[in-house]
């Protein structure tokens, strides 16, 4: 990322920002970052996990309109994940 200016969020695919905050992550929790690269690359974090959380919201509206019943909405179900 230093060689380039980074890719703007909102141009990303889930899977591709998800990808850079682990590596944003993965960095931040090693330690060995300058503070001011660390505040830089945390900002980015907080911006790719918005994106994240956008992309997810999406996914799960698109769902539930697959979900619908003769143009009503039946409803959503909590996701358990032990099952």
């Amino acid at each position: 990322m230093a060689d380039k200016a980074p890719t703007d969020v909102n141009a990303l695919s889930f899977e591709a920002a998800l990808k850079e905050l682990e590596a944003i992550v993965t960095k931040l929790e090693r330690g060995d970052v300058a503070l001011e690269e660390s505040i830089a690359i945390y900002e980015r974090g907080e911006a790719l996990k918005k994106r994240c959380e956008a992309l997810l919201a999406q996914a799960e509206e698109r769902v539930e309109a697959i979900r619908s019943a003769e143009g009503k909405a039946v409803g959503t179900e909590p996701f358990d994940s032990n099952t």
